[in-house]
């Protein structure tokens, strides 16, 4: 049987178990701290980062971002289909978009606001409009990022606790089946396994992380 997500409810007792040693990691490193801290909680798709990221979020009252709205929707299949695994990996979330009008004014103390991308109205090239409707995040002392690739080296400065949310290869695959269309999973593999697999193994492989989290 699976619920949240497509996480098992052994798989959901694991999680459960890792929110309480992120959470008191967390208070342990904002005593006496005078900015927010940033945790991100990195892991393949369909490891259960997202199911993580939004138990931490509440445990702490915390601000909660995805990097998946930030993902870079202005390239066309096309052009992704034509940079190496790596260069996927890099350029898959627009960085500058998310530090200034998520992560800086957030870690400064104060609201963001942006627009998420709209999947839902994906272009003949693959390409996707942002969303009319603004995201808006409220001030907080913990921000959680959540999200493939969200302890990138692009935000490495910024990122206090980063986090891994890890799971067999074939299990993540399991769960996204789960709950993703045959055609779109079919596509989606094609095009970003390749990329993960570059990003876990050679950008941020398992020992580089704070914390690790078997899911």
């Amino acid at each position: 049987m699976q619920g949240r997500d497509g996480m098992t409810p052994d798989s959901l007792l694991k999680l459960e178990e890792a929110r309480d040693v992120v959470v008191s990691r967390v208070r342990r490193l904002s005593a006496n701290r005078r900015r927010p801290l940033l945790v991100a909680i990195d892991g393949r798709s369909g490891a259960g980062k997202s199911v993580l990221g939004s138990m931490v979020a509440e445990a702490l009252g915390a601000a909660l971002v995805q990097s998946d709205d930030f993902y870079a929707s202005d390239l066309s299949d096309d052009a992704w289909d034509v940079l190496s695994p790596r260069e996927r990996a890099a350029k898959v979330i627009d960085w500058q978009r998310l530090r200034a009008e998520a992560l800086e004014p957030l870690l400064r103390g104060e609201a963001a606001e942006w627009h998420a991308f709209d999947f839902v109205l994906v272009r003949p090239d693959g390409t996707y409009p942002l969303s009319r409707e603004l995201t808006r995040c409220s001030q907080a002392a913990v921000i959680v990022l959540e999200g493939a690739y969200s302890s990138g080296p692009q935000i490495a400065d910024l990122v206090d606790l980063p986090v891994l949310v890890d799971a067999p290869v074939s299990v993540c695959h399991e769960r996204l089946s789960g709950r993703e269309e045959k055609e779109f999973l079919r596509s989606w593999h094609a095009r970003w396994d390749a990329a993960e697999e570059y990003y876990f193994s050679q950008v941020r492989p398992r020992t580089s992380f704070d914390l690790v989290v078997e899911n």
